[in-house]
């Protein structure tokens, strides 16, 4: 099973479509965001990925009423970190701050955002990977993940 990592979009409502665009062409069978949406829009953007999304709320996630109820509109699935999930046979935990890792029993795979830095970390078999920044405005500097959960693969989507 191949899934998207998105993280900190922080509304960048032009970039959020380029990332549904790239998702649908990666062809991920489902889509984690990793926190910092901001506003409910980019929820709605986000609703043209013909794949379940996922997530957790992250720091910058302060319009909590509007965000909720795009969740709900949406039939989206997010919660307060850590989410843990189980898909194709591996235990993931979602966190927005990279700190939060620590504090969760450990899983195969760990998704955070928060820093806008891509890490890529291979500890005890299992994988640590934040995409990093997909909210600048440089062309060619953002970049959204695909993580094959059966290798614990990595491919970044740079845009």
């Amino acid at each position: 099973m191949r899934i998207g990592v998105v993280s900190d979009t922080h509304n960048h409502l032009a970039n959020v479509r380029r990332i549904v665009e790239l998702f649908e062409a990666a062809g991920v069978e489902r889509v984690v965001h990793t926190g910092d949406i901001t506003q409910a829009k980019t929820l709605d953007v986000l609703a043209a990925l013909r794949v379940p999304l996922h997530g957790v709320f992250g720091n910058n996630d302060l319009e909590r009423p509007a965000l909720e109820a795009a969740i709900a509109r949406h039939g989206f699935h997010f919660a307060e970190p850590p989410l843990r999930l189980a898909w194709a046979g591996r235990e993931i935990v979602v966190v927005h701050d990279p700190r939060d890792l620590a504090r969760c029993a450990p899983a195969a795979v760990g998704l955070h955002g928060h820093t806008h830095r891509l890490a890529i970390e291979r500890r005890a078999g299992g994988l640590v990977f934040n995409p990093g920044e997909c909210a600048g405005h440089l062309r060619g500097h953002n970049a959204v993940g695909v993580v094959d959960l059966g290798s614990l693969d990595v491919e970044l989507l740079r845009f």
